[in-house]
């Protein structure tokens, strides 16, 4: 539905998912990256004949599709976002985007389990030179993708917010990770931290076996590095999870919600239902008691600015006289 014909006193259920996010261009650029990385890996690996270049290069495929899953996410949101039969928009493609993508990090780590078990029974013969360098140029990459995805411009800011413990302030926006509700963006950051992950520990590996003799040490860096990522895909499936199942929003952004409509002392949340409907969007149902009711929009005007509620429906039923 196009915003020229919403009757009067309606709205669009767009929420800013129309337009392009940063996250969706930074994610562009990393993707292209990545694919050049890949592309570079996968070639030197058979130009000299070094398995452990190639298995590098077709670990980072997988990321580069991981990334083309967020990319993807990206731009069905925003073609998406005017379509009526979205209830509340397009926002929870990001959550889906990147509990996909956590699902395709649990599987890298799983593989690179697999990888490096098979490789502590059955050792192989490692291009040590060769191998180092390009680790070393897919670190210089993979850092520089992390970096990309990592920074956050202005644009950006006061869109953070993760549940806040008890005492902190309602209007904190820092994210722990940087990333805020951006589960899609998150997913992608992770995945290029894995793959940066992989690089320094292949190069610390190399290095123990050529100059240690520590053959071991490469398939035991793997399993290291498996463990991490398994750890990373599990946060990532959980915070996503929480979205895409309406899991009751921050605890901090409900109390504030139930201080300013209760400011007056007659008034009473009877339920409140509050969701993620998108990055740092939510949704909000209220059922009020009052003994003298005001209206909805009097109720509305009590809520504290910038908590991210995007859709706000209100309820109002007159107490019981006594």
């Amino acid at each position: 539905m196009c915003p020229e014909a919403l009757m009067p006193g309606s709205h669009g259920h767009t929420f800013g998912q129309d337009r392009i996010s940063p996250g969706e261009a930074r994610t562009r650029i990393v993707v292209v990256l990545t694919l050049l990385m890949m592309a570079a890996e996968i070639a030197a690996g058979w130009a000299f004949g070094s398995m452990a270049l190639l298995a590098d290069g077709l670990h980072m495929a997988s990321h580069a599709v991981a990334l083309s899953v967020s990319a993807f996410a990206y731009a069905y949101a925003r073609r998406h976002a005017s379509d009526a039969r979205y209830s509340f928009g397009t926002g929870k493609v990001n959550a889906l985007g990147g509990y996909s993508g956590a699902v395709l990090l649990a599987t890298v780590a799983v593989l690179m389990v697999w990888g490096s078990v098979g490789r502590l029974i059955h050792p192989v013969d490692i291009r040590f030179d060769q191998a180092i360098l390009v680790a070393a140029l897919g670190l210089i990459v993979n850092g520089l993708c992390a970096y990309i995805l990592g920074r956050r411009g202005p644009e950006e800011a006061g869109h953070a917010r993760e549940p806040a413990g008890a005492g902190e302030d309602v209007h904190h926006h820092a994210h722990a990770e940087g990333h805020g509700h951006d589960h899609n963006l998150r997913s992608a950051y992770l995945h290029v931290l894995a793959d940066a992950l992989t690089s320094v520990l292949a190069i610390v590996a190399l290095f123990a076996a050529k100059y240690l003799a520590l053959a071991w040490a490469d398939p035991a860096m793997g399993l290291v590095g498996a463990a991490l990522v398994a750890r990373w895909s599990l946060g990532l499936l959980r915070s996503a999870g929480r979205v895409l199942l309406d899991r009751q929003g921050p605890e901090d952004l409900a109390g504030a919600i139930r201080r300013g409509i209760e400011s007056d002392g007659d008034a009473r949340v009877a339920d409140l239902h509050l969701w993620s409907i998108g990055p740092g969007l939510y949704a909000l149902i209220l059922s009020i008691v009052a003994r003298r009711p005001a209206t909805p929009d009097q109720y509305r005007d009590r809520l504290p600015a910038d908590l991210g509620l995007a859709h706000i429906s209100i309820e109002v039923r007159q107490h019981p006289a006594p």
